[in-house]
């Protein structure tokens, strides 16, 4: 991918932090302007040197990108989009990280239609960890970014964005929006749910004996609270069909067991098997 000469960021955490410094260290843009809120959180990241600039002027962060990429929670991602393509040079293309794509996608581009083009993009990377300071350049390496174009994306933006993601060490692939809403509420949504559940239905007194199990089932449920209450809220159908489903496994589970069914069990313990073997580490 050539050099951009600027692409701004709104929203320097985990994500943000993560793509500016994956463009810094791979030298694919000579400037990386930060904008956010808080001055502490964008020093922070400007000492990280995960950004090279910073602001919490976002028309004068986006005035010269080429590139904007939004990284904010999903809730605010259509705002401060239609704010950066306010004040954004008429050719610059915005992009978002967002969890959720049906809502925003169809927002924006109803309502960006004569300014930067958007092209929603959700890469498949993060941690349950979150701010500047857990940033990682190599966060996107071999990882899944989820393009999600309409027949009103202009090809050209489009291929921009996926090279972006590709430059970035990840893998491509393109979704409807709404494709990938139900598919995101099956393989991110509900497993949050699920963690979350097991960490809150674990007495306080059995915590000390929780080990590698327990751990890795629930590392998750760390994740930031109202972050995922944005998502599970915006993306409500999607989970609720997932959790729908996944109870009929639980049920069959639970039936296995009152039953004495053995034969079951092992049927339903090597589905799930099958199943976490083909994805590997």
């Amino acid at each position: 991918m050539k050099q951009r000469d600027t692409v701004a960021i709104i929203g320097v955490g985990l994500i943000g932090g993560s793509v500016g410094s994956g463009l810094l260290r791979r030298g694919l843009a000579r400037r990386v302007v930060g904008i956010g809120r808080r001055e502490s959180t964008l020093q922070k990241a400007k000492e990280r040197g995960t950004i090279s600039e910073a602001t919490t002027d976002l028309a004068a962060g986006v005035s010269q990108a080429e590139l904007i990429v939004v990284c904010t929670p999903v809730c605010h991602i259509v705002e401060h989009a239609k704010t950066a393509a306010e004040s954004a040079p008429k050719d610059a293309i915005i992009t978002d990280a967002g969890s959720i794509k049906s809502g925003i996608v169809s927002e924006l581009e109803a309502t960006l239609a004569d300014g930067p083009a958007f092209v929603g993009s959700h890469p498949m990377a993060g941690s349950e960890k979150s701010g500047p300071e857990f940033a990682d350049a190599d966060l996107f390496e071999d990882r899944l970014a989820i393009v999600t174009p309409t027949e009103r994306t202009p090809p050209a933006a489009l291929a921009e964005v996926e090279e972006f993601w590709r430059s970035l060490g990840a893998r491509v692939t393109r979704m409807a929006p709404e494709e990938h809403d139900a598919a995101a509420g099956a393989v991110s949504h509900l497993p949050h749910v699920l963690a979350s559940a097991l960490a809150a239905a674990t007495p306080e007194s059995l915590l000390p004996l929780a080990a590698g199990g327990w751990l890795d089932t629930t590392r998750v449920a760390a994740g930031d609270v109202e972050l995922w209450r944005q998502i599970l809220t915006e993306n409500r159908v999607h989970a609720l069909r997932s959790l729908a489903e996944f109870e009929k496994t639980l049920s069959s589970f639970r039936d296995a067991l009152k039953r004495g069914d053995d034969h079951l069990l092992v049927r339903l313990l090597e589905q799930g098997k099958r199943r976490r073997d083909a994805v590997g580490n």
